[in-house]
């Protein structure tokens, strides 16, 4: 088939022997790639119930059949295991530079399997796999690690893959980082790479996929870019990123703050798009074959942090120091990313569990000492956490274990056990659905929910036919993942240019039903995986918190009983077994 190699790679990190695999071009056709396949490889090869950081879990990175040709959004590569912090399923998907070479080394997917026996890196130069000491990284943060090994490779133009202190220490939401600040940040893949004892992957490459139609694909690559430029949201993520998104939500009493007791802040001014682009010095940058750019390389001005050059922060990130913190300074926030960043740990997850600490000691469950706005203070348990030090170690852990541990399971907001980002289901309905069924815990990513709502497409108090067009979201986006393609592209990229890049790339055919055939299969088949490990039909479900605590001035929770049947609905509509209710 077209598009693809054909085939993948398995590695066997404790001896270092591979083995080359070659996948029928039946399941490409049933699941394209990217997600998809990393969803079939895991349920496959996966030991059933195991152990996230024992060395049978798998590790795949791969690209999707998009990835490698000139693709506008075509810029990502993902990584499927089971997640140490949900122990479920875990996807993960980073943009920048570094998804080329990893599209090129000629393997569609590559599978590490085992433990090396001392700390090493490895390096993937097409076909061949080299295990080096890295006795010498360990310790050294993200970005040290990152720029050690872009110097030692620099001639090769080589993807670096780092985990930081937090990887090492196996803090259960520690991320990959690349190309500084660019991250697989969620679900703590990063702790699944530090459990093999691997500090960095490295990967050069140059060998091409073929393309089923050429012509095809250049043409779609010029009609995209003309509607794409004209299109008003590239402006707006041009301008301001995803900051501007803190005005949107801090309007309608849906940015978190306060630990999730508030939908808003006072300070929302000092911390959103325009202070951010004042108080920094911002340069829009774009990842490759991208031209939206919405990234944000950011230097702060002055004060105590002045010099401190970063990638960010980003809306999730602004939200859980600035809203679920109460931090009121964006030069601040700032701060506290670079320090998660450097760690090599997932700021949502991370400032959800300072914010989950404050209110531990306030109701002396902890005698460490912290409090909303505390900057230096949760600097100081950040720095705990990645070290995994005093009671940095339980809250290494994530908010749901921390919170089993404390007693505190009646203020922990987590699905699945993983913690929600930055947009409130009490006024913003649809989002706590996706947050509900998410096949890897709470998550705004899987169908961007948050999209239609704000902009006032669909009603974001009700259910009427909520879930249905959450369907449509969630379909469409699956491809996306399958291709693999990125979010921001999603109000120019629909089933017909969806089309022309299969058509173009694979050479197959397919509409509308047939795509959204596919995301089924892959949801089906996901489903099964999270099944087997565990889950059941009640992990699909918010915090109580979410229909007894009302937020905003007009006090809006979720209705219990409305909110099952939305649940309901989209079983049915998705094909999932209705349980029995009590």
């Amino acid at each position: 088939m077209k598009g693809v190699f054909g085939k993948i790679l398995n590695v066997n990190v404790k001896d270092g022997s591979t083995l080359e695999e070659k996948i029928p071009d039946d399941v490409y056709r049933d699941f394209l790639g990217g997600k998809g396949l990393g969803a079939y490889l895991l349920l496959k090869k996966n030991p059933a119930n195991v152990d996230p950081l024992a060395p049978e879990n798998k590790f795949i990175i791969d690209t999707g059949p998009a990835c490698g040709f000139t693709i506008w959004g075509a810029n990502r590569y993902g990584v499927f295991t089971k997640s140490p912090l949900t122990r479920i399923f875990s996807e993960s998907y980073s943009g920048g530079k570094a998804f080329l070479p990893i599209s090129r080394i000629g393997y569609d997917a590559i599978i590490l399997d085992g433990a090396c026996d001392t700390w090493s890196y490895l390096e993937f130069r097409n076909g061949t796999v080299t295990a080096h000491d890295a006795s010498f990284l360990l310790g050294k943060d993200s970005f040290e690690t990152e720029d050690i090994l872009e110097e030692k490779y620099k001639e090769e133009k080589a993807a670096v893959l780092t985990i930081g202190p937090a990887g090492e220490n196996l803090v259960k939401y520690a991320y990959v980082n690349n190309d500084h600040g660019r991250s697989l940040g969620r679900t703590g893949v990063g702790a699944v790479l530090g459990s093999k004892k691997i500090k960095a992957l490295v990967f050069i490459g140059t060998r091409q996929k073929e393309a089923a139609d050429d012509d095809l694909l250049t043409a779609y690559r010029r009609e995209l870019l003309k509607v794409g430029k004209e299109h008003p949201g590239t402006e707006k993520y041009h301008t301001l990123g995803t900051s501007q998104v803190v005005d949107f939500t801090t309007k309608i009493d849906a940015f978190p703050a306060r630990y999730w007791q508030d939908g808003t802040v006072s300070h929302k001014d000092k911390i959103n798009g325009p202070a951010m682009h004042e108080e920094l010095e911002v340069k829009p940058v774009s990842c490759f074959f991208c031209f939206i750019a919405c990234g944000r390389e950011s230097t702060v001005k002055d004060g105590r942090h002045k010099g401190l050059h970063m990638d960010g922060p980003e809306y999730e990130t602004i939200d859980v120091f600035g809203g679920l913190n109460m931090i009121d300074d964006i030069k601040e926030i700032a701060y506290l990313n670079d320090i998660c960043d450097r760690l090599g740990f997932d700021t949502v997850t991370a400032g959800n569990t300072t914010a989950f600490a404050i209110e531990a000691y306030k109701r002396r469950k902890i005698d460490f000492e912290i409090d909303y706005g505390d900057v230096d203070r949760i600097a100081e348990l950040l720095q705990l956490i990645g070290r995994r030090e005093g009671v940095g170690d339980l809250f290494a852990e994530g908010v749901r274990t921390a919170s089993e541990v404390l007693g505190l399971e009646d203020i922990a907001v987590h699905v699945k056990g993983l913690e929600p980002p930055g947009y409130d289901p009490r006024n913003l309905q649809g989002m706590g659905l996706g947050y509900a069924v998410s096949d890897r815990g709470a998550c705004h990513l899987r169908a961007t929910f948050y999209k239609p709502e704000l902009a006032g497409l669909i009603d974001r108090l009700k259910s009427d036919g909520k879930a249905e067009m959450f369907l449509e979201y969630e379909d469409r986006l699956t491809i996306y993942d399958t291709l693999i393609l990125c979010r921001f592209f999603r109000d120019i990229i629909y089933y017909d240019e969806l089309h022309k890049i299969v058509k173009g790339t694979m050479g197959l055919d397919l509409d509308e039903k047939a795509f959204r055939a596919i995301s089924r299969r892959i949801a089906l088949t996901i489903r099964e995986f999270n099944l087997r490990e565990g889950m059941t039909p009640d992990d699909d479900w918010l915090p109580e918190r979410f229909f007894t605590e009302p937020i905003g001035a007009e006090g809006h929770v979720l209705d219990r009983d409305e909110f099952r049947e939305l649940v309901d609905e989209y079983y049915r509509l998705r094909g999932y077994e209705l349980p029995e209710r009590v």
